[in-house]
């Protein structure tokens, strides 16, 4: 069964979300619904879209949120009600208990990811990153874990800077 985690960036401009959509639906073409299992942390973006993803396929989604705030007091309206809806959808919610969301919280919510994946996809730009708990950390610590990562960032691909 297969067990795909996910991280990426929150702030991908419209088309750009459109396209990592479609390439997230052909990359689990091949995973048999009834063994898919994605595992998200639902923040917007690239985590919201991979949730979706994984729940048309007909798999199983595993919420892992770094703290009992998630998604935080800046998520907008539109982003409360996908958090909520995919958190309400999900096969079983882990909820970490960072009182804080900090760098450190988002770092023990991808080691929690890392411990329950099989393989990482990454919705990046591949660029450096913004330090512990981001993108590229994530990605350099799977790569280091020996962990397969696909990273996805479709032709033409931008970020609103949000």
């Amino acid at each position: 069964m297969p067990v795909i985690a996910v991280t990426g960036h929150l702030d991908l401009a419209p088309a750009t979300s459109r396209a990592v959509r479609a390439a997230l639906d052909a990359l689990l073409v091949p995973c048999p619904a009834a063994e898919l299992t994605g595992v998200s942390c639902l923040a917007p973006g690239a985590d919201t879209l991979f949730a979706d993803a994984v729940l048309a396929r007909g798999g199983r989604l595993v919420a892992v949120l770094p703290g009992p705030g998630h998604p935080g007091p800046g998520a907008t309206a539109a982003e409360r009600a996908a958090f909520d809806r995919l958190r309400a959808a999900a096969h079983r919610v882990v909820v970490l208990p960072a009182a804080r969301l900090d760098p450190a919280a988002y770092v023990a919510a991808n080691d929690r990811l890392l411990l329950l994946a099989d393989r990482l996809v990454a919705v990046w730009d591949g660029g450096p990153g913004n330090g512990p708990g981001g993108t590229a950390d994530m990605v350099a610590a799977a790569r280091a874990a020996g962990l397969p990562v696909d990273v996805l960032w479709p032709p033409g691909s931008t970020r609103t800077g949000r």
